[in-house]
């Protein structure tokens, strides 16, 4: 990886190295539970989902227990508007799908209720135990894990007490309860998000095993909150990390989503660099990162990040496929480089070629959907079109539907380092010129080149009978 990185990377995460690890979690679990009163907490119920309240009345009004919880419940603390509410109940799945017309059942490995407000979703999990504390469960129809520890299986029910030491971070381990509006603590969590820490509930490694993506979801946080990993939850990911490439790629695809767009992706990318968890993910782009061209690689990811932070903080659209476009671009122009130098292919087909395989080997670790791998060979194909200007092609090219994206990467590939003299600026200056000035632009691009002479037809030599 390029030393830039890692030297910022490394001064981030050392100030995070006086964090101490305090006393574990499943100590403080046997403590009991702590009730945080709605005058210490604070939250303002103006800003608890109407919807969300009304399905937690619901499960209640229909004899069962019922709380938000989790992320919803972490953001409200932080002062930040949660995107999602979700809701835990004592109901299992059957049963809190009767009490909603507008409800459907989902899932095999992890079952859950969604309730349908118009476009509003509510998710709706019953409170999960572990696999061991209930052995009647775990005969593989409800619960069951893998040889080497991961859950393949987590329809195991239990008691609130039991689905708080089963989430995966203190801090998501908060239930709001609608009888007082106060906030039910298991794990202190409560503590170490006036601390800033990430910490695993239970044991680290066996945590992780169970479920790999853990691992990101602890760096999706950090990123996030601007929090710290406690050290015990941060010293087993390094070399766990490997275990992601067991995770099917379309859940991969998913968090790798989460990571990247949410508009933390800049913080996230630190992260997932720091603890060896990006590699899973983009093995092509890392390779490329590692390799001779490492500093213009990290400065295009560095600043497609923070381009798509910026363009989320200002409330702008964006697309998987521009920053899939941006993160791959390096292992896709070498491949085409190769191509092109090994079997003498022009630099179009040899585009296609790449962009074939390249997308081929990235599906296997995050499975792009073809909405999005179609877009991104076309915004790759126009780098190789924006070079030529001349004549009518400039305000041709303009009228492509993938033109703004790629010349969005054009840009950032300039602003990067990589030298193509002065291309972008030639682009930003031709879109802002008017009819005249635009024919002229068009008619200098040519370089002084010759427009090539068509062939002509040979004659048929072959003679005709009179």
């Amino acid at each position: 990886m390029a030393r830039s990185l890692l030297k910022r990377i490394s001064s981030i995460f050392s100030k995070g190295s006086a964090v101490h690890a305090g006393q574990s979690v499943s100590a403080q679990a046997e403590t009991g539970l702590r009730i945080i009163p709605e005058s210490e907490h604070q939250i303002q119920r103006k800003y608890l989902d109407d919807n969300a309240m009304k399905v937690v009345y619901r499960i209640i009004d229909g004899g069962y227990d019922g709380y938000l919880v989790g992320g919803c419940i972490r953001d409200l603390l932080q002062g930040e508007k949660p995107k999602d509410f979700d809701v835990a109940t004592s109901a299992s799945p059957e049963e809190a799908h009767e009490l909603f017309r507008r409800s459907r059942l989902i899932g095999r490995r992890f079952k859950l209720l969604h309730v349908r407000f118009g476009r509003d979703l509510i998710e709706v999990a019953t409170f999960r135990a572990s696999h061991d504390s209930h052995p009647k469960n775990s005969d593989g129809e409800h619960g069951r894990q893998n040889e080497s520890g991961m859950i393949t299986r987590d329809n195991v029910y239990g008691t609130i007490e039991e689905d708080a030491a089963r989430r995966d971070f203190t801090v998501n381990a908060l239930y709001y309860c609608v009888k007082d509006h106060s906030i039910h603590d298991f794990a202190n969590g409560y503590q170490d998000i006036q601390d800033g820490i990430i910490r695993m509930i239970g044991e680290p490694d066996a945590r992780y095993r169970e479920d790999p993506v853990r691992m990101l979801r602890a760096a999706r946080f950090a990123g996030k909150l601007g929090f710290q990993i406690e050290p015990a939850t941060a010293a087993p990911i390094r070399e766990l990390a490997p275990l992601l490439k067991d995770i099917a790629a379309a859940r991969l695809f998913d968090e790798s989503l989460k990571l990247l767009q949410s508009g933390y992706a800049e913080a996230a990318y630190e992260h997932l660099q720091h603890y060896s968890l990006f590699e899973p993910l983009f093995p092509q782009t890392q390779k490329a990162l590692d390799g001779e061209q490492g500093e213009l690689v990290e400065t295009l990811i560095m600043n497609a990040l923070r381009n798509t932070d910026r363009r989320l903080s200002q409330r702008k659209s964006v697309t998987p496929a521009f920053l899939f476009a941006a993160l791959l671009w390096y292992p896709v122009q070498q491949r085409m480089q190769q191509l092109i130098k090994e079997q003498r292919m022009p630099p179009l087909p040899a585009l296609h070629e790449a962009a074939n395989q390249v997308l081929s080997l990235q599906v296997k670790s995050t499975a792009i959907p073809r909405r999005f791998s179609t877009p991104i060979r076309e915004i790759w194909e126009m780098q190789i079109r924006l070079p030529r200007r001349d004549g009518k092609r400039a305000q041709r090219l303009m009228e492509q539907p993938r033109f703004r994206a790629a010349y969005d990467l054009l840009l950032l590939r300039e602003n990067s380092g990589e030298d193509l003299g002065g291309l972008s600026r030639w682009w930003t200056e031709y879109q802002s010129a008017n009819e005249d000035k635009r024919g002229i632009m068009s008619r200098e691009s040519g370089n002084g080149q010759k427009p090539r002479r068509r062939r002509r037809k040979k004659p048929n030599n072959a003679t005709r009978d009179e």
